[in-house]
């Protein structure tokens, strides 16, 4: 993929005897909406934390709009938006005073960028931050994220500690935003619709490692069961079982294939599943 605004090859990190990454790949290209997704601990937020150059790593490389980097400069942190798991806001400020504060930092900062974003998500301007609900922070991070028009935005779980609605909304003004302005988008998350209704290219992160890297539809189409079967489950090369099991007194067996033609050898009727079953065959230890 040319012109990559994200890229790791062989990224770790560890920490102590804990190897939080472990020869990680990664490559996000330009205008996508990739989601990050993996079981809390698989390493998410410590890859969003090197690639906000706020942790270093202990090898291989990260490249950020083409350009290799170990620490991110700062003309390259001003390119990108950010919006944390938790919000540290000066709750004493209004969130007109705060957007005045952030703006300092980008060179590239525009009002009236905030301002719509502010007015699209109705964000009280004149209240403090500390009057918000947990909702209207992470929208108001939303907008100062976007309000210096970066060309790559990072959201490190953003919807955790969300109501179901205020959860939706968020990821819905994520996904506008990225059709409207073709905006890269790079967002971790542990929950299966999250990817559904926003990414269009998906990693999945297994203990630090990069489990599966694709679109969404490839990813639907890797994994596939039988369900009632009988006997020995059927093998075929380039197929893997991942689980068999008996569930309410019917057996199913799941299989993984990178190329889906070969689940044509396995000579038995094959069933989808959902994307969240998917995911937790791929990644159930």
């Amino acid at each position: 993929m040319a012109d990559l605004l994200v890229e790791t090859r062989g990224l770790t990190k560890r920490y102590g005897k804990v190897r939080a990454l472990d020869s990680l790949d990664l490559s996000v290209g330009p205008g996508e909406v990739y989601g990050f997704l993996g079981r809390n601990g698989a390493g998410k937020s410590t890859t969003i934390r090197i690639l906000m150059g706020i942790t270093k790593p202990d090898g291989g490389v990260v490249r950020l709009f083409g350009e290799p980097v170990r620490g991110t400069p700062v003309h390259l942190r001003q390119k990108i938006g950010y919006v944390a798991q938790e919000q540290s806001f000066y709750e004493w400020m209004t969130a007109a005073r705060l957007a005045k504060f952030v703006s300092r930092f980008y060179p590239t900062w525009d009002d009236a960028t905030f301002l719509a974003q502010a007015k699209a998500q109705a964000i009280p301007l004149d209240r403090k931050v500390g009057t918000f609900s947990g909702g209207m922070k992470m929208k108001l991070a939303l907008a100062l994220a976007l309000g210096h028009r970066p060309p790559l935005l990072i959201l490190d779980e953003p919807s955790a500690g969300l109501d179901p609605v205020a959860r939706r909304e968020f990821l819905e003004r994520v996904r506008e935003d990225a059709e409207r302005t073709g905006r890269t988008t790079f967002f971790s998350t542990h929950l299966v619709d999250e990817v559904e209704l926003v990414a269009d290219r998906v990693g999945i992160l297994e203990d630090g490692r990069t489990r599966f890297e694709g679109t969404v539809e490839a990813l639907a189409a890797r994994v596939r069961q039988v369900v009632d079967l009988e006997g020995e489950p059927p093998i075929a090369p380039g197929v893997r079982l991942l689980s068999d099991r008996v569930f309410r007194g019917r057996r199913r067996c799941v299989y993984e294939a990178d190329d889906p033609a070969a689940f044509g050898a396995l000579g038995v009727p094959l069933d989808d599943l959902p994307l969240e079953e998917i995911f937790i065959e791929m990644v159930r230890r």
